[in-house]
């Protein structure tokens, strides 16, 4: 078998597909993507293709090895998110050819079903306890809320508060039996971390994500010493050595991307990393049904897997949702805040090429906002 052509998709709202095809006929897709770096994941994607082209699919340590450490530059969101794609369709590749889904060959499934979780936003507090409770009667157990929009350095008590006010409202309408993540997207320093999170604790988040920038882990020992509350890393973090210093620091759960921290085979080092910290695995993913697919054949077969994010109905899907692009929308169905374990071969989604394909033709440019304080300086997204 040798791969013999590798084409790539923008497909809207935000998301770009990867398709390596074989001259036996078996096809493998994944998701290499930065979100609002669309087009430059895309280069990246067609440049590492032309080492594969030509090769043997089912390589898939070696040509990751080739593809991570073959070039004297290295690493990043850009070349770290094209491998990540490349790897997951070769892997589904594999896992077609051999037919078992992905996670029989990580070893086999140690769960039968995996928990996930769901988005809620609501800038109103009415909006943020309808948002939670259209999320608990669709049967979610765990709920991930943005901590706040755009927060001041040095937070004031009307900040702070507003902060701790929304959690707070957040529990009630969830209730003592379900969970609450949070989410503080990196918008506060360090000071106001130590701050905030001993004023949550009596909320029991799940964990509180991001509280600061992942490119300054040195401060993460003082934020996890400053309260009870878990904390979490990782969706900015690309590869197992970024994540050894936060673990080092004491976070508590870790959140590589699949499509972004060197795809199925990285995670798999990375979560077997955490353990050696005692870590929980829950991986980020507010992307589409190939990053969702790779995920989920990691949490089967990772035992310190902990839940997963998942983004059906979450606000960046304007226009299109992940289930527009798969022919049975059945393998993502959630039930009881848990969804089962695929049984089909490789990822375990069948795309709808044709769409695919359609949507492709229109493509997308989608960026993120850029945010700015009083005084006109930039702020954290």
């Amino acid at each position: 078998m040798k791969i013999t052509r590798i084409e790539t998709f923008l497909v809207p709202p935000r998301w770009l597909f990867c398709r390596v095809e074989t001259n036996d006929g078996v096809v493998g897709w994944g998701e290499p993507v930065v979100e609002g770096r669309a087009e430059a994941v895309r280069a990246a994607v067609h440049v590492l293709a032309e080492y594969l082209v030509g090769r043997d699919p089912l390589r898939v340590e070696d040509h990751w090895q080739v593809m991570s450490t073959g070039g004297f530059y290295r690493g990043g969101p850009v070349l770290s998110s094209a491998l990540a794609g490349l790897d997951q369709a070769l892997w589904d590749i594999a896992g077609k050819t051999y037919g078992v889904p992905v996670h029989a060959l990580l070893g086999g499934h140690v769960r039968d079903r995996a928990r996930v979780y769901a988005w809620t936003g609501g800038d109103e507090p009415a909006e943020l306890a309808d948002g939670i409770a259209a999320r608990v009667e669709a049967g979610f157990t765990a709920v991930k809320i943005n901590a706040s929009g755009r927060m001041p350095a040095l937070a004031g008590p009307a900040a702070v508060k507003g902060v701790v006010d929304r959690i707070a409202l957040a529990r009630d309408a969830l209730g003592p039996d379900r969970d609450l993540a949070v989410d503080f997207h990196g918008r506060i320093g360090a000071a106001d971390a130590r701050r905030i999170l001993p004023l949550i604790a009596e909320f029991h988040p799940l964990f509180a994500e991001e509280p600061v920038l992942p490119d300054r882990p040195h401060l993460l020992p003082g934020v996890v010493a400053a309260s009870g509350v878990p904390v979490a890393v990782g969706e900015r973090l690309y590869s197992r050595w970024d994540f050894r210093p936060v673990l080092e620091a004491g976070v508590a759960v870790v959140q590589p991307d699949l499509s972004h921290a060197g795809g199925i085979s990285e995670t798999r080092r990375i979560a077997a990393l955490a353990e050696v910290w005692d870590a929980r695995l829950a991986p980020h993913c507010p992307l589409g049904p190939l990053a969702l697919a790779a995920s989920l054949q990691v949490a089967f077969a990772t035992p310190n897997f902990l839940i997963q994010e998942q983004s059906i109905g979450i606000h960046y899907n304007e226009g299109a949702d992940l289930l527009d692009y798969v022919t049975d929308p059945e393998v993502f169905r959630f039930t009881d805040g848990y969804v089962a374990r695929p049984l089909r071969p490789g990822l375990g989604v069948e795309i709808d090429e044709a769409e695919v394909r359609r949507v492709d033709a229109v493509g997308h440019a989608w960026r993120n906002p850029v945010w700015r304080h009083e005084d006109g300086a930039v702020a954290e997204w």
